[in-house]
């Protein structure tokens, strides 16, 4: 595989510690809330519950929008065909703070926030007859109706939704148009989504394709391997480069350190300054590293099955020298890629652009740093499984909010994410989203499963004797525990590392002492493997 240009190494060095903080594998659920600190009581108990509102106007279907269910009144139904269709009338007073001169008998009530309890509110609605009643909040969010502090006994009968600034603003220009019905129903989830099959599949793909890379495109390699990218040196024919000569870092016990606390500043930094201008520069770096990844990929599958008597076209590049016009024309359509993916983020088929970016971004990255020995292995990845329990679960004792759930959401950058994650749409989710797994919980286990990989070639070990399968399926395992934590914390966002360091680096660890090779394993790395004997007997 070509070696990428020693001017874009330093800057995919970079990227690996920016991706270190990106958020932890999240598909936090959107269809239910759960505030322990909220006032409970026999009637203030419910789970709070998105809810689709559909529209119809003057008999027409209009826009379905989104609620949320308030921890008290009455439960909807999760099947449309189970919901009633009934009116939509303006509170008058909006607020329904007080009884409501427009009649409200049998239809939805729709009053905005303030000046008075939300219980308040639903009570008055109740009285005079609604059969429910839709809150309009202050901004775009879907805030927690809960019960007063005062712990005031409340008999609500009616459901009770609270909607967005916008949806309110919908539903008013609807009234204007003339009769506006709404029907109210809350769909479940489905607790398997095709989404999480997939992003599991990229996720172990992306981590065997990168320790094997070398296998892959070395199948036709002439033994004369050369940067498609660097001004063409002659090489002494028969002799191929080894690894020492490859532009790799290795990573020892202070960088792995190092790179953790770096990766923990930087996601403090984005916590508290995040804007859209950052968010920008972070998407550019992106697209960089995205396009040097596949560049490298693509010339590596290029290279891989060149003849060896074939001459390549070489044309002048500024700063650069020669290079072949294969790899020109390869860098201007990675380049395209990459802005046309910029340009349309926000299109609904823009996370295939991402995933690709980022895929061969990662296959490269493991490419160039890599884990010297186990030792390291052990230090770097146990300080990332500390790394992702505190920024997770931890932080809130300090932040009084989770550090990496804010910024994986992009709560202060206006809803956009950082670009730094694999995501699949939920398909047969009837609230849509996304499931997502940060390219930290990928490179860090990635790391280490390619220095297994290593262990086994040098060794001479075979699938089932050596550890690089076992590492991989140990990964698949800890990312079905994952989304198995997931479901059981209610959707709240889980730190992956906390099931894939004990499934990966765990397992190795085990697996090597029942064959009572630790020591073997721990001294990889400090001692002349067999292929490298083979090598200078060669």
């Amino acid at each position: 595989m070509a070696s990428p240009p020693p001017i874009l190494l330093p800057l995919l060095l970079l990227l690996l510690l920016l991706l270190a903080g990106a958020p932890p594998l999240a598909a936090a659920s959107d269809t239910s809330y759960d505030d322990k600190d909220a006032p409970s009581s026999a009637s203030c108990r419910n789970d709070f519950q998105l809810v689709k509102v559909k529209s119809w106007v003057n008999g027409s279907k209009g826009k379905t929008l989104n609620g949320l269910s308030a921890r008290f009144g009455a439960l909807l139904p999760s099947d449309a065909e189970k919901g009633v269709k009934l009116s939509l009338v303006l509170s008058n007073p909006a607020n329904c703070c007080s009884n409501s001169s427009t009649e409200l008998k049998g239809s939805i009530a729709l009053a905005t926030r303030g000046d008075c309890d939300f219980t308040a509110k639903a009570e008055i609605a109740q009285l005079e007859s609604a059969a429910g009643l839709l809150v309009i909040n202050d901004d775009d969010e879907l805030f927690e109706m809960v019960c007063p502090k005062n712990g005031t006994a409340i008999n609500i009968s009616i459901p009770v939704i609270m909607i967005t600034k916008s949806a309110g603003s919908t539903l008013k220009s609807m009234l204007v148009d003339g009769r506006v019905e709404i029907l109210l129903h809350s769909p479940n989830r489905p607790l398997v989504d095709f989404s999480v099959v997939f992003l599991w599949m990229m996720a172990v793909g992306t981590i065997v394709c990168a320790s094997l890379w070398s296998d892959f495109t070395a199948a036709e390699q002439t033994d004369e391997r050369y940067n498609e990218l660097s001004p063409k040196v002659p090489t002494d024919a028969g002799i191929a480069k080894d690894d020492s000569e490859k532009e790799v870092l290795d990573i020892s016990v202070t960088g792995a350190v190092c790179f953790v606390i770096t990766a923990s500043i930087f996601l403090v930094l984005l916590y508290f300054f995040m804007s859209s201008w950052v968010l920008w520069v972070l998407i550019v770096l992106f697209c960089i590293g995205g396009i040097e990844g596949m560049h490298s990929i693509i010339l590596g599958l290029i290279s891989s099955r060149k003849s060896r008597n074939r001459s390549q076209k070489m044309v002048s590049m500024p700063l650069i020298g020669e290079v072949s016009w294969i790899s020109v024309i390869v860098l201007l359509l990675c380049m395209a890629f990459a802005i046309f993916w910029a340009v349309n983020q926000e299109a609904s088929w823009a996370w295939i652009g991402q995933d690709i970016l980022g895929i061969c971004m990662m296959i490269t990255v493991l490419q160039i740093a890599r884990l010297p020995n186990i030792k390291v292995a052990s230090v770097l990845l146990c300080c990332a499984f500390l790394y992702d329990i505190f920024w997770v679960f931890l932080s809130p004792l300090l932040f009084k909010e989770s550090v990496m759930v804010v910024v994986a959401r992009g709560d202060n950058s206006g809803g956009a994410s950082i670009p730094m994650l694999l995501r699949v749409p939920r398909v047969f989710d009837p609230w849509g989203g996304y499931d997502m797994i940060g390219f930290g919980d990928i490179l860090f286990p990635g790391l280490l499963v390619s220095l297994l990989c290593r262990f086994d070639k040098d060794n001479k070990r075979g699938l089932l004797n050596g550890y690089f399968l076992w590492s991989t399926v140990g990964y698949g395992v800890g990312l079905c525990l994952t989304y198995l934590g997931l479901y059981l914390m209610n959707g709240h966002g889980q730190p992956a590392l906390l099931y894939l360091v004990p499934c990966t680096l765990g397992l190795s660890i085990v697996l090597a002492l029942t064959r009572r090779e630790l020591k073997h394993l721990l001294n990889y790395g400090n001692e002349p493997s067999s292929s490298d004997d083979h090598a200078e007997e060669a």
